[in-house]
């Protein structure tokens, strides 16, 4: 198509013309110049005929250039006056026309407008005029149609396209009857190349309102060219006669390039088959492949070949998209099932009635089945009976369309009493057709470790305070036992064996060693006792309790020993483990009364990896193992978590203290160790022992030690001053005179104040020990030994206590080196610990 010659309307107009410059600018550029001229010319008269015609030439030279430049401003003035009101005539011409009018650059960007187009886009960038179009269009075929004209003038050709715009924002002036905001309103968009000159080929687009389609254009076009299918229609000799939209843009080309006459169905094919091709002939072809003009070929199925008045009508469908999507569609079921498959967590769909149709792997290995064991079967009986009729109640709830709390998930237990804890968070789906039914996704998150650990921490948490409070008590008891003892200790250095008052002393000594043991296992319990460990065999041990326990249990229980080879060497308080043995091995023989097999297995184990059982985890490394098992009447399910409780017992009121399991608990933990238990009702019980076994370096390093402590004084006098530093009155009473007794002499304090305030005046520089409580109201024992290191660094200590020597060790300053006697304490122990420490070499410390 030729291009236009440029023409008035078509004027390229800016979108605002700018102001043209005001006439006082014309004293600038005119009147200036003009004066000053007048001034040298008058000083070119007034040197005319000196004889030194230099300043006559200069300024008649000067004069004629400044009404030259005068001249040239007047005239540049008059240009600039002109153009300005040239663009606004133009300007004010293209705003009174009634439709909306842009002019294009070559690329199509927009350079100048009408107010009724700028309507449309109040942006003045360089926008694409075809694009501010489609904007306003509805999306399809309208914008197909926008984008085949664009193309079309960008190839020098013209044309037409009736739109609908969805807003009309074109103004009074070209509403149509009917239009409004929000309302589709028919436009005819035409456009064409115009001459710009310097400029090039720019390209004019006009919207015009349209009450009724153009001529040639009818409403059923939409039909034609939004259909799925590409369509086509062609003569007898296979001429291409009509395309619609949907096969233009499948071929990469325009409608009127593919209409313009001259093309053949051949020129669509990428590889036409030989001879001639009749519309006919299509017909039993299932596919061909069409050539694109921006892609590979493109796979199309015939759909169907009808012949009409007009032609012969082509129906084809698109494989390659179709390809394409059924492609993506498989990977996206692939990912699907990868998800499905390998998620953490169990996923299963129910029907209606809350059977299983489908589930993933995750969920098979939680409920411990298979597909074909669950498959079909409703949910609630893979979970076990107590749980079932919350479940579903809730599934329930979620198929009716009344779902909880979001997030809020039921929790049960899997199979049978070792299944695993889960949480069932359900979502209700609805079928995609009438036949299909609704039903359930379960997603099942296992939460049997998470259990685990809470009842491990609601157990530690329990146990410690409970441990506290046996703590608290046996301190306190443990003052009183003191004194008891001590007192005793006293009055039988009086009272010989044959005064009449010797058996009710000794009555009340042993019945204070009685509440001493009792008070002992409380402080096991809480792993709050003074232990005396020392490098042992668990096979001599044993070997040495075998008479005891023989007669512990009786004739009607038959003993039996197995002894691993090798067994390792343990670190542990030998009466502690004694004691151990003992409340095993008694509580077995109470579980077995018509009698039965009481075994002892010995040996070693080594572990790589944690051992966990129920609410407890033994990391690995090397354990000596003692089993104690029994086959007696077992431990119901309920008590297994409560037996190391103290005072938890099943028997009669009256035939135990309870304390016997949670005295073996606390002496196996405070020593580094674990105890487990397991048993069945009717099937016995099996408490397994698993102490830390010496490696060869910690035994060369406890040798020295036990060598020291195997020595013990025969006589336990003395000289030398003794500080006693207690403040319950009966304890040091009693302390003082046991030490004054054996030679010493005893200085006393009722608090660390007023024993630093003797240490301080003229009896301090004689003291040779101080025997101090730790626990004192005010100032504490470690208090006072870190300020009497101040000025008597060489000053032993040796601190006595209820509580477990750990309880104060972390008060002292690193490197302080101090003794410790637990309470209750005989007068024969405290005689023997004093000995020790003032015959050993002297103690200093940081």
């Amino acid at each position: 198509m030729a291009v236009s010659p440029f023409r008035l309307p078509s004027a390229v107009v800016p979108t605002r013309p700018p102001p043209g410059p005001a006439w006082g600018g014309l004293a600038v550029v005119a009147v200036v110049p003009l004066a000053l001229a007048a001034v040298f010319g008058a000083a070119a008269v007034a040197w005319w005929g000196r004889p030194d015609q230099t300043l006559h030439l200069a300024a008649a030279g000067a004069a004629g250039a400044l009404a030259l430049v005068a001249l040239l401003g007047f005239s540049w003035h008059r240009r600039a006056v002109c153009a300005a009101a040239h663009a606004t005539l133009l300007q004010s011409v293209m705003d009174g026309l009634p439709e909306a009018l842009a002019v294009a650059g070559p690329e199509g960007t927009l350079l100048a407008a009408n107010s009724a187009f700028m309507a449309l886009s109040a942006t003045t960038t360089e926008t694409r005029v075809a694009e501010i179009l489609a904007s306003h269009c509805r999306e399809g075929a309208d914008t197909l149609r926008l984008r085949d004209l664009d193309a079309a003038v960008r190839r020098g050709e013209g044309g037409e396209a009736f739109v609908f715009f969805v807003d009309d924002t074109l103004g009074t002036a070209t509403r149509v009857p009917g239009s409004g905001p929000g309302r589709a309103a028919p436009r005819l968009v035409s456009a064409r190349p115009i001459a710009g000159g310097e400029a090039g080929v720019l390209v004019e687009w006009r919207v015009r309102s349209a009450a009724a389609p153009a001529a040639g254009i009818h409403p059923w076009r939409d039909l034609w060219d939004l259909a799925p299918l590409g369509v086509l229609l062609v003569d007898g000799a296979g001429a291409l006669l009509r395309v619609n939209l949907t096969l233009a843009d499948w071929l990469g080309h325009t409608r009127e390039m593919l209409e313009d006459g001259s093309r053949h169905l051949r020129d669509l094919m990428a590889a036409p088959p030989p001879g001639d091709l009749f519309p006919e002939r299509l017909a039993g072809m299932a596919e061909v492949a069409l050539a694109a003009a921006r892609a590979a070929p493109l796979r199309a199925s015939v759909l169907h070949v009808a012949p009409s008045s007009g032609g012969t009508l082509l129906f084809l469908g698109d494989l390659t998209r179709e390809a394409a999507r059924e492609e993506e569609l498989h990977r996206v079921e692939q990912r699907f099932q990868r998800f499905f498959q390998f998620a953490p967590t169990g996923f299963a769909f129910l029907d209606g009635e809350f059977r299983l149709v489908e589930c993933n792997p995750t969920f098979l290995a939680m409920a411990g089945a298979g597909m074909a064991d669950v498959q079909g079967q409703s949910i609630a009986s893979l979970f076990q009976k107590e749980h079932r009729a919350n479940l579903l109640a809730r599934l329930g709830e979620v198929l009716d369309g009344r779902p909880p709390v979001a997030g809020t998930p039921v929790e049960a237990r899997l199979g049978g009493a070792a299944g695993p804890v889960v949480h069932v968070y359900s979502r209700r789906f609805d079928g995609e057709g009438d036949g299909d039914e609704r039903g359930l996704i379960l997603h099942l998150v296992d939460m049997t470790t998470q259990k685990n650990l809470e009842a491990q921490f609601v157990q530690s948490q329990k146990m410690q305070a409970i441990g506290q409070l046996a703590g608290g008590v046996a301190h306190d008891f443990n003052n009183l036992l003191t004194a008891m003892i001590g007192f005793c200790d006293l009055l039988l250095l009086r009272h010989k064996p044959g005064d009449q008052s010797f058996s009710d002393i000794m009555q009340i000594k042993q019945n204070a060693n009685r509440a001493a043991n009792l008070v002992r296992q409380l402080l096991a319990f809480s792993r709050q006792q003074t232990l005396q460990p020392r490098v042992l065999s668990i096979t001599d041990v044993l070997a040495e309790l075998s008479n005891l326990l023989r007669r512990l249990i009786g004739e009607n229980i038959e003993l039996r020993m197995l002894h691993g080879r090798d067994t390792g060497l343990v670190r542990v308080d030998q009466g502690q483990l004694e004691q151990v043995i003992i409340n095993l091995a008694v509580n077995a023989r109470d579980a077995m009364p018509k009698g039965g097999r009481l075994t002892i297995i010995t040996g070693n184990l080594h572990t790589t990896e944690p051992i966990r059982h129920e609410t407890e985890e033994m990391p690995p490394g090397d354990y000596v193992v003692v089993e104690v098992i029994d086959t007696g009447i077992g431990i119901p399910p309920e008590n297994l978590q409560r037996i190391f409780e103290p005072f938890f017992s099943t028997k009669e009121v009256g035939s135990g203290t309870g304390l016997g399991l949670s005295t073996v608990y606390g002496i196996v933990r405070q020593t580094g160790g674990f105890v487990f238990v397991e048993s069945r009702p009717g099937e016995g019980a099996k408490f397994s022992i698993h102490l830390p076994r010496l490696d060869e370096a910690a035994l060369a390093q406890a040798a020295p030690a036990e060598e020291s402590r195997d020595r013990a004084p025969a006589d336990l006098t003395g000289m030398g001053t003794i500080l006693l530093v207690e403040d319950e009155d009966a304890v040091r009473v009693f302390g003082a005179r046991a030490l004054r007794n054996k030679g010493y002499t005893v200085l006393e304090a009722r608090s660390g104040e007023e024993a630093l305030d003797l240490l301080q005046g003229d009896q301090g520089g004689s003291v040779d020990l101080i025997v101090s409580d730790v626990v004192m109201p005010q100032m504490d024992g470690p208090t006072m030994i870190d300020q009497v290191r101040r000025f008597r660094p060489d000053v032993k200590v040796v601190f006595i206590s209820g509580y477990a020597e750990d309880r104060f060790r972390h008060s002292l300053k690193d490197g302080a080196v101090v003794d410790f006697l637990p309470k209750p304490f005989s007068l024969k122990q405290l005689a023997a610990k004093v000995k020790e420490v003032m015959e050993g070499a002297p103690r200093t410390g940081a």
